[in-house]
Parts: C-alpha cells; structure tokens; sequence
C-alpha cells in the first residue's frame, strides 16, 4: 500500500501492518506523516509537538 505526501507529493510505503495513527516519514522531503484512516489511505501532516514549558 502506498498514501500520497501532503507536502512534496512522492509516494510513500506503508508498512504491512500499518494502522490509524501510525507516524511515517516521507522518504523525498523528509515530513512527518500520520495516518488518518485506512479506508481509503488517508494522511496528513503530523502535529509537531510543543513545548508546554510546565503548564
């Protein structure tokens, strides 16, 4: 199964047993994926991650 890159548009692999959720990383501009839903291959860019700096 292949999903489409959101960012640059190149095919990406995923994995056998892959399922929503699953992070993957974009093998031509190196973006960080997430799979949305597998019916039909969804994904979408991955939130980054922000500091909460304690709160």
């Amino acid at each position: 199964m292949t999903a489409t890159c959101t960012v640059c548009e190149a095919q990406v692999d995923l994995p056998n047993n892959c399922c929503e959720g699953e992070l993957l990383i974009c093998g031509d501009c190196g973006t960080e994926l997430e799979v949305i839903a597998l019916d039909p291959i969804t994904v979408e860019e991955a939130p980054q991650v922000q500091e909460d700096w304690g709160e």
